[in-house]
């Protein structure tokens, strides 16, 4: 099976992501891994890369797409792969459309989790870490014992700068706005399902695992 994972910060990807690798034992490509990887590696594209990411400058297209490319076509992708944090515009979306079918590959599906804005919010800007240990807490998912202070060593807790309201409202807005234009390019051609990511994890998977079975029949 060949999948697509998308979703805005906060609806739960990596969780899911770890649960459809576990139970279907395909690889999680995510762009960084893959960046990484080609550059440990040495291999032409990953320096290419390298030299571009040590400048602070993006990775042009055809760079990040010969990569993924290089990675797609390696053996441990025969059986599958689940595709994360590529493509994010759909010019890149074509070029892999164009590279899967030189692979003799094709797209099944493209899993989009979706959550609320508010339950966004409430997620991202909920962290609160132990300004001695480094311990993390959530307001709402795992709260301190005592409100404000660590349960481990009593110290205070603090929000950090990019969990505050503004800032994450604005990489939603900019998330929003990114991925508007490839959902409906994949609505479009019908790859596209979203899944409820609003309940608990295990009945998120159970969803895609509803999904996902009739791919194996």
């Amino acid at each position: 099976m060949n999948l697509v994972l998308m979703g805005l910060p906060g609806a739960g990807k990596g969780t899911q992501a770890e649960k459809i690798v576990e139970k279907y034992g395909i690889p999680h490509i995510s762009t960084g891994d893959m960046f990484r990887a080609a550059m440990k590696e040495g291999t032409e594209l990953g320096l290419q890369a390298k030299a571009f990411m040590d400048e602070g400058a993006l990775v042009p297209d055809e760079v990040t797409i010969g990569i993924v490319r290089e990675r797609l076509s390696k053996g441990d992708c025969e059986k599958g792969f689940l595709l994360d944090g590529f493509p994010r515009t759909v010019p890149q979306a074509e070029a892999l459309e164009s590279m899967l079918k030189e692979l003799n590959k094709k797209i099944d599906y493209v899993l989009n989790i979706e959550v609320d804005q508010s339950i966004l919010m409430e997620r991202l800007t909920g962290r609160r870490i132990c300004k001695n240990c480094g311990a993390t807490y959530h307001l709402v998912f795992n709260p301190p014992s005592r409100e404000g202070l660590c349960d481990r060593c009593g110290s205070e807790l603090y929000q950090r700068a990019d969990d505050n309201a503004e800032t994450v409202q604005n990489r939603l807005d900019v998330n929003i706005k990114q991925s508007k234009p490839l959902l409906d390019y994949y609505s479009e051609k019908g790859y596209l399902r979203n899944i409820d990511g609003q309940r608990e994890i295990s009945a998120v998977f159970a969803d895609i695992e509803d999904l996902l079975g009739g791919l194996n029949e």
